[in-house]
């Protein structure tokens, strides 16, 4: 390849190693020594694209110059794939009945016998669904055995690896939340190495020669056997196929970009930390670079043409990143306005700094214009990408078709896979049924059988609302978290978000004219119970928050209409127990101010067991770093009945109930702040998200 394009001498590739002389940069001052970008939106002609008819010209110019130089052109007499079934198997995962099974692509090699192509494929999809699920393809190789939990990949199963508390396997949070899933071996489309470019499809489409240099590299191959599955999915009833994502981790990451950017009938992607040649910006002098993929270790995952851009000496002088047409950025750009979700670890885990996770968020930013152009949201951050600073660990950019989450795992998208399937299925129109996690049983660890989504759970276990509205609104407070500065935290159902909520604009400006000053911040959400909040906590809505004081009141819609005894007082005071610790490993340095569950005028049957809510949950405050805070004598008489002018409806504040609260609130507020400043920093307040079009 190098004779063919006149190359003499390439760069070497970094090194990872720190004591080497070539080692890769780690210093961010030397890491952007370009100044720019290429630009998604503008023609080649200079032309401005401003509308979607533009784009459809701007995108085959940028399909052409990946194609050409950079991941290589899928020939045109790529000959058909007639795929059958060699196996079939039903099991159980996640609690519920799948049906597997195992089929061979296998590739019509009449042209040239020499060479054999078959595609394995594994595919399990639910066995009791009344519709078309929609799947999502896996690069991996995998039985039908490893599929359903019986094997690993070194064997037969034994005692799970993960922790009491982990979640549960991909595969088990795709079916117990209604998807079907495909494992893809990329080995049996094109091997992963430079001496298997004479074999595999790329082999027979070429007939045993070497390749030319527009010719497709391993990255591209991978993408053609995910599309070929694609086509078996749509010939599937049982599958929806327009509802089909494409998912791989590190040179699968790189291969689910791929796929996704040059085949616009997938929906969704879960680009797992993918670095150079994925997500990764090839203008960032960080770590891997592109002469790590233009050596001989990599170089057969791209276009033989992308060697012209690791050159030191060849005929044509010497190229750089900086000579490429089109960068990583345009790559996920190409996926808009569809749902491309990039995952990345952290270094101290094992996912290291080699794949520049700053790099693959700058290089989102700057994709976020042509989302918009589309119609679709982006990360909701600021386009200067080069001053793009990463979120912090665990807070993830959820908000948009186009998201981020860097998680505090290794080199796995796995910790990702909840929050990208509660994401995927808002955008899909589908309800979220989360995995339970993983719990010690009887000396091994399980699933929790007692914990079924479906069913309610204790008040202090995690459970989400899985309404679509409720997700949205989850969503909507995953994004405020990060769009200003929050001192004060409130936590709560519909009666503290009522009070901080553009949809009650009395309430707001009462809002306003008590806290303006403090940076303070609403997340309650109407309808919750304590296992509701836990969950929403527990799923991001306080991580990277930092808040000096978190007030609390939760606990009205657990204790509901009706007495419930002994039995209920218990769960709802450990409920709150548990939301408070929760409240507290979060966001370890603040303040929590727990205030007591206001009286309630629908049965006053229920009065004597909030008293005693109240007092259990009074012991809970130390004086420091927890208060417990009860208003409740001035809201109601002495026998609990409350007082005229209090509510609206026997139950939600009116704006002197809540100027009560207020006044009851900013002493505290004073002693632990100061007095409010004259600006205020907190995030815009939000309203109800089911009045906005999604």
């Amino acid at each position: 390849m190098m004779e063919q394009l006149g190359i003499r001498a390439l760069r070497p590739g970094p090194s990872g190693n720190d004591q080497d002389p070539n080692h890769a940069n780690y210093d961010e001052a030397k890491a952007n020594p370009f100044s720019s970008l290429p630009d998604p939106l503008t023609l080649r002609d200079g032309r401005r694209v401003t509308t979607r008819t533009l784009w459809s010209k701007r995108r085959a110019e940028i399909v052409e110059h990946f194609a050409r130089e950079v991941f290589g052109r899928i020939p045109k007499n790529v000959p058909r794939v007639t795929w059958r079934t060699t196996a079939s198997d039903t099991g159980t995962l996640g609690g519920r009945r799948v049906v597997a099974r195992q089929l061979i692509g296998q590739v019509d090699n009449a042209a040239f016998s020499a060479i054999s192509v078959n595609i394995s494929l594994t595919l399990v999809l639910p066995a009791d669904a009344t519709s078309k699920v929609p799947v999502m393809i896996m690069f991996r190789p995998g039985s039908i055995a490893q599929a359903l939990g019986r094997e690993q990949p070194g064997g037969p199963v034994g005692p799970r690896a993960p922790s009491p508390g982990d979640d549960a396997p991909a595969t088990e949070q795709l079916v117990i939340d209604g998807w079907g899933f495909a494992f893809l071996n990329p080995a049996s489309v094109q091997a992963d190495n430079g001496s298997g470019l004479r074999n595999g499809i790329i082999g027979l489409t070429n007939r045993g020669r070497p390749r030319k240099p527009e010719d497709w590299g391993a990255l591209r191959a991978w993408g053609w056997g995910a599309s070929r599955t694609l086509d078996y999915l749509e010939s599937d009833p049982a599958v929806n196929a327009r509802q089909v994502g494409v998912e791989g981790v590190s040179r699968y990451g790189k291969a689910a970009l791929v796929t996704m950017a040059f085949d616009t009938r997938f929906a969704a992607v879960l680009i797992g930390s993918s670095g150079e040649g994925g997500a990764k910006l090839h203008r960032r002098n960080f770590g891997e670079a592109v002469e790590s993929l233009t050596g001989p270790g990599e170089y057969h995952w791209m276009a033989g043409n992308f060697l012209k851009y690791g050159a030191a000496d060849a005929t044509f002088g010497s190229r750089t990143p900086n000579d490429l047409p089109v960068d990583s950025h345009e790559l996920l750009a190409l996926c808009a306005p569809r749902l491309a979700f990039v995952s990345y670890g952290v270094p101290e885990k094992g996912d290291a700094r080699w794949l520049d996770q700053r790099g693959s968020f700058m290089a989102a930013v700057a994709a976020q214009p042509v989302f918009r152009l589309l119609g679709a949201r982006g990360l909701g951050v600021p386009d200067d990408y080069m001053n793009a600073q990463l979120p912090p660990v665990a807070v993830g950019l959820l908000d948009g078709q186009l998201a981020w989450r860097q998680h505090e795992g290794g080199h796995t998208d796995a910790p990702n896979w909840k929050y990208f399937l509660s994401w995927v299925d808002f955008h899909f129109g589908r309800r979220y049924t989360p995995a339970p996690a993983i719990m010690a049983s009887a000396g091994t660890l399980t699933l929790s059988a007692n914990a079924s989504p479906q069913q309610p759970q204790p008040a202090d276990k995690p459970a989400p609302r899985t309404d679509a509205n409720s997700m949205l609104a989850h969503q909507q407070l995953l994004a405020k978290r990060t769009q200003g500065t929050i001192d004060v935290y409130f936590e709560g159902n519909s009666i503290t978000r009522r009070w901080g909520a553009t949809d009650y604009p009395e309430f707001l400006a009462n809002w306003k004219s008590n806290f303006f000053g403090w940076n303070a911040a609403d997340f309650g959400w109407g309808g919750d119970r304590i296992e509701n909040m836990l969950w929403r906590v527990e799923n991001g809505e306080l991580d990277g928050v930092k808040p000096k004081v978190i007030v609390i009141l939760a606990g009205t819609n657990n204790v509901g209409r009706e007495p419930g005894g002994p039995e209920k007082v218990a769960d709802i005071s450990r409920g709150l127990k548990a939301l408070v610790d929760l409240c507290q490993r979060k966001a370890p340095n603040a303040t929590i101010i727990l205030t007591g569950i206001f009286p309630r005028s629908d049965n006053v049957a229920v009065m004597p067991e909030i008293v005693r809510i109240n007092e259990n949950i009074a012991r809970f405050a130390d004086g420091h770093r927890i208060r417990y805070l009860n208003i409740n004598d001035r809201l109601a008489d002495r026998d609990g009945r409350l007082l005229d002018g209090m509510t609206v409806d026997g139950l939600h504040p009116t704006v002197r109930g809540y100027q009560i609260w207020a006044d009851a609130l900013k002493p505290i507020l004073t002693e632990l702040l100061g007095p409010p400043a004259a600006t205020d920093h907190a995030p815009p307040p939000t309203g109800d998200p089911s009045a906005k079009k999604p």
